[in-house]
This record gives structure tokens, C-alpha cells and sequence, in this order.
């Protein structure tokens, strides 16, 4: 009775010159319960890898008209990778070694015990995939399961953004009002009115801490242009300040229409202004958000002292551990370049193709 033979969703991929060798490889694995394809050549195997990708290939290195070697090398510059394992003949195990380190599971030399070792090489290698494929699997749900809680305190924070803009901020401005109002109508009572005036500066002064607080909870909104209205503020908000000049370099409007992505890239934009503007001593900071068909690309750079080098190795800070998980839950690369005295620049780059 053949042993049980791992869940193969695709047919394994044989390759081999040696027409005898070939189809006794063949077989022995369809006694294993495998479906399989073979191809006599390298040309074959091409042939055969544009029609379907397999489960496995299993590959002689040693192909008349080009080298196994030779057509891994091909595969992995490709779209697809596929898995695959090695036959190699007797004193190649050298060769088989090199060709390992560009991605090969397991190899099997060619000798009178191939078909005896063929199948449990075969297990180990499927094993292998299925155990890779679970892991992508489990990152692709754990990435995916990230940027949903994310995505739930995001919209949490902008009901509370908005509650606190359009609730307690109409409140505590209708509240001025009639401070105001009060305050002309006790004209003839000093004392009253000055009380009267100095709530209206405290309302005044709940009011701007309000704002604040939703401004800083719902950075972005969900509009198009959201990112660049937020960049622009941003920038308006930190010139003001008086210690460095700042400016939103965007030569034409940037629509996004995910307000996930557009978060993300606000918080990194603040995070390098912000990190600009305590430690940098910077002059000038200027923000640039560009886009072409193939990437967004949003930039913050300094004129100030730079990063310096410690001498000994150190972990990232904060700042810049934040600013990178948020590049990564975008599906963006994040990048710093600095020198010291000449400034730094942090550089974002989404690919954008849509």
C-alpha cells in the first residue's frame, strides 16, 4: 500500500534528460498517490511552468540544453517562485550545496537508492511549503487583523474628535455668547461684568483646548484631500510658532481615498516635523508630497544639526519606531537619511499605482 502522501493542490513538476530516469521518478511518486507532470528538457520545463505553477518541481541539474542551475536562476528573477528540489548525480553534492543557497528545499542523488529516498524528500519538501504557506497565512491575518484594531480606534477617536468639535465645542462657544450677552446688559454692575469677562476668557480658552484636542484626535478627515489640507496645516501650525519656518512643498493636488492611509502618513509627517522642531535646532523644514503612476512619495527635511552616530550600537528610538510601524501598516518603505550638520530628511514611499 503506498504511503499517505501530503495534500498536493497542484501536480509536482519532474524534470530530467535520462527518458528512463525520468519515468521511473514518475512513477514512483504516482505510487505515492501524486499527480504528476514531467518534462525531458529545460525547454520543457519552461513550457510546461508557463502553463501552470506546480506544487514542487524536481529538477535535474544536469539538462542537455541548459544547466538546472540555469533555470532556477531564471525562476527566481520571475513573477513566481516556485519551490522545488534537486537530483544530482554522484560527487555533486558540492553543486548541490550552491544550489540550496538560491532556494532549494532538500536534493537527492542520483545513485541505486533514489527511488527508495525519492518520496520522503518529496514529504519534507511539501511539508516545508505547506509550513511556509501557514506562516504567510498567519502574517497576512495578523497584518490584516492589526489594521482592523487600528482601524476601529481610529474611527472611535473621530467620534470623539467630532463629538468634542460640534458638542462641546458649539456649547462652550454658545456658553461665550452669552457671556457676552451678559456682560453688556450688566454694564452698570462692575463687578458683575468683570466676573462675566473673565469666564468668557476662560470659555475662550476651553474652547481653543477643545479644538486642540479634536484637531490632534481626527488629524485627517476622510475627504480626497484630506492628507494635503492636513500637510498644509501642519505646516501653517509649526511656522507660527515663531522658532523655525516651515512649508508644504505639494506642486499639485494628491487625491487619497483611503483616510487609513492618509492617517498614517499625517502621524509620520508629524512625528518628523515634531522630532525637527525639539531636537534638530532647525532653521527650515519643508514638506513635500509627490506622486507619479507608480508611488506616493511624502517628504519632511531639515536644515538642522542631524542625527549623530553613537558608538555604540543602539536601539531605534521611539519616534522613529513609531514612524516605521506605521510605514509597514501602509504597505509603505520608510527611509533616513542624515548627516551631521546638514540636516535630515525622513522619506516615505507608498507604491501607488491605482
Amino acid at each position: 500500500m503506498a504511503a499517505t502522501a501530503p495534500t498536493a493542490s497542484r501536480p509536482l513538476l519532474v524534470v530530467d534528460d535520462d527518458e528512463g530516469i525520468l519515468l521511473l521518478m514518475a512513477e514512483t511518486l504516482r505510487g505515492e498517490g501524486y499527480e504528476v507532470v514531467t518534462a525531458g528538457s529545460a525547454k520543457a520545463a519552461r513550457e510546461a511552468l508557463d502553463q501552470q505553477s506546480p506544487e514542487l518541481m524536481i529538477l535535474d541539474l544536469k539538462l542537455q540544453d541548459g544547466s538546472g542551475s540555469t533555470l532556477v536562476a531564471g525562476l527566481q528573477r520571475g513573477p513566481r517562485r516556485v519551490p522545488f528540489v534537486v537530483v544530482t548525480g554522484q560527487g555533486d553534492e558540492k553543486v548541490a550545496v550552491e544550489v540550496m543557497k538560491q532556494g532549494a528545499l532538500d536534493y537527492v542523488i542520483k545513485d541505486t537508492r533514489l527511488l527508495d529516498v525519492l518520496p520522503a524528500v518529496i514529504q519534507r519538501a511539501l511539508a516545508a511549503v505547506a509550513q511556509e504557506r501557514a506562516l504567510t497565512a498567519a502574517q497576512a491575518e495578523h497584518k490584516r487583523l492589526e489594521r482592523e484594531i487600528l482601524a476601529a480606534a481610529q474611527r472611535e477617536r473621530h467620534s470623539i474628535g467630532a463629538d468634542l468639535h460640534d458638542n462641546l465645542g458649539q456649547q462652550l462657544t454658545a456658553l461665550e455668547l452669552m457671556c457676552t450677552t451678559l456682560k453688556a446688559e450688566a454694564a452698570q454692575q462692575p463687578a458683575l461684568a468683570k466676573r462675566l469677562d473673565v469666564m468668557g476668557q476662560m470659555l475662550r480658552q476651553a474652547i481653543t483646548q477643545t479644538r486642540s484636542l479634536a484637531r490632534g484626535l481626527v488629524p485627517v478627515g476622510d475627504e480626497p484631500d484630506a492628507l494635503q489640507i492636513g500637510l498644509a496645516e501642519l505646516a501653517e501650525r509649526t511656522d507660527a510658532l515663531g522658532r523655525v519656518h516651515c512649508r508644504l512643498d505639494s506642486p499639485r493636488p494628491i487625491a487619497i481615498g483611503d483616510a487609513f492611509v492618509a492617517g498614517h502618513l499625517y502621524r509620520i509627517a508629524q512625528e518628523a516635523v515634531n522630532n525637527a522642531v525639539k531636537h534638530a535646532r532647525a532653521q527650515h523644514i519643508t514638506i513635500r508630497l509627490t506622486r507619479d503612476v507608480a508611488k506616493l512619495v511624502l517628504e519632511v527635511s531639515d536644515d538642522g544639526n542631524g542625527l549623530s552616530k553613537p558608538r555604540t550600537p543602539q536601539p531605534p528610538g521611539l519616534g522613529l519606531g513609531i514612524m516605521r510601524h506605521r510605514a509597514r501598516m501602509i504597505g509603505a518603505g520608510l527611509e533616513i537619511a542624515s548627516k551631521r550638520g546638514q540636516g535630515t530628511t525622513v522619506r516615505c514611499v507608498l507604491p501607488f499605482t491605482s
